[in-house]
């Protein structure tokens, strides 16, 4: 099931989905994650990833990585 929201959960704005690279740290390591789909409110600035969007994080996050490699 997606995600589609039309309104900020925090301000009850209208949010838009945006669609670009979105670039993330963990421990001082930056990574990117290349065309992430998630909302983002013009109004109140917050941001909300559908479960596809936090599946392709953990994918290119180096946190998740460790976690892989360590097990």
């Amino acid at each position: 099931m997606k995600l589609e929201l039309t309104a900020c959960p925090v301000c009850g704005c209208s949010i838009n989905k945006i669609r670009e690279d979105w670039d993330g740290s963990f421990k001082n390591q930056k990574y990117v994650v290349p065309d992430l789909e998630y909302y983002r409110c013009k109004n109140c600035g917050e941001e909300v990833y559908p479960r596809e969007a936090m599946q392709k994080n953990e994918a290119c996050s180096p946190a998740f990585r460790t976690l892989t490699s360590a097990e």
